[in-house]
């Protein structure tokens, strides 16, 4: 293949991959600068009953069963794929939707349905914690974005107009990534 072909060829995979994932390519850029400026979603607690000596334990084999069985008798419309436990503190997840939180105290045992507004919804989804399928799709946007921008600076030098640009761009762009990141 000579460099045209190449570089077209690189330019459409670039172009497909950018236009098909630009959705969650933009999800992420917001989500992560408002989130590093402050500017974060809510969330509506409401405090759940818990019966009397109701404690969830880590190694239950029947943890998750047990869950999907207050779900049903507190009538709650909560779908979970898993549960995200970590000390005396449990998390129905996917947390990008309603779900549970539940602490066990010393006392007693708090239980808490927890309504994401849509900033939550879209920041969880960005850290990771939305159905297992998103989290899969996330995997395979990381891999799309690597390619996207390898495919760019390739494409970049290929072409004799742009290769020094792309070259002094890329060197400048990695020098501030380097300082802020290591030296700042």
């Amino acid at each position: 293949m000579n460099k045209v072909k190449l570089r077209r060829t690189l330019v459409n995979i670039h172009l497909y991959l950018a236009a098909m994932l630009a959705p969650a390519f933009l999800l992420m850029a917001i989500t992560g600068g408002l989130y590093l400026a402050g500017v974060q979603g809510d969330s509506v607690e409401t405090d759940l009953a818990a019966p009397t000596g109701y404690a969830l334990e880590a190694e239950n084999p029947e943890l998750e069963a047990e869950v999907r069985r207050y779900i049903s008798d507190q009538n709650l419309d909560i779908e979970f794929d898993y549960i995200r436990g970590r000390g005396d503190s449990f998390v129905t997840r996917p947390t990008s939707r309603p779900h549970l939180r539940v602490e066990n105290g010393e006392q007693e045992t708090s239980v808490q349905l927890v309504e994401p507004d849509l900033l939550e919804s879209l920041t969880e989804l960005h850290k990771g914690h939305g159905p297992q399928i998103y989290r899969t799709y996330g995997i395979v946007v990381g891999v799309a974005l690597f390619f996207v921008v390898f495919g760019g600076v390739l494409v970049g030098l290929l072409a004799p107009a742009y290769r020094r640009p792309t070259i002094l761009t890329l060197a400048a762009g990695s020098l501030i990534f380097a300082y802020l990141a290591f030296w700042a």
